[in-house]
């Protein structure tokens, strides 16, 4: 279910009333978290925080000349989805995430690569997530991104 929006705003006014409250609430976590130096946008049909072509003018390689993503939050059918590509690309932080999610939530974790899935709205973890949203820089986001890029 994509969300066809041209503004954070935008995107945030189109999600299904039921979700609004619990999906600004994870926004905010994030957005209040997330270092210095990341943009937030529309990016592939999601919220996104990216690094800012000004920062990284060689952009993301699948998709030259758009910004470098990092993390991006979308409104599914069944779920909230939260994506982070540092957890894709650094396995330490990864683990790390894994090993905490026990600590916050009875439920098991449902994960994808980098994707994150929040089915019980009322269950969603927002101290840990604001913790994760700390946890990588825009310098160490783009040094990881570069390193895997040349393996």
């Amino acid at each position: 279910m994509q969300i066809l929006a041209q503004s954070v705003e935008d995107y945030l006014s189109k999600i299904p009333e039921e979700r609004q409250e619990v999906f600004k609430k994870l926004f905010d976590t994030v957005n209040d978290n997330v270092p210095q130096g990341f943009k937030t946008g529309i990016s592939y049909g999601m919220v996104g925080w990216n690094v800012p072509l000004e920062t990284f003018p060689a952009g993301y390689h699948c998709t030259p000349g758009l910004p470098l993503p990092f993390m991006s939050l979308a409104s599914q059918k069944n779920f909230i989805a939260l994506y982070h590509m540092g957890m894709y690309a650094k396995p330490e932080l990864l683990d790390w995430f894994v090993a905490e999610f026990p600590k916050h939530s009875k439920r098991k974790l449902d994960m994808g690569k980098s994707c994150i899935r929040f089915k019980k709205m009322d269950e969603i973890p927002f101290e840990l997530i604001a913790e994760l949203s700390k946890k990588m820089t825009v310098d160490e986001w783009i040094n990881i991104y570069e390193s895997n890029l040349k393996k």
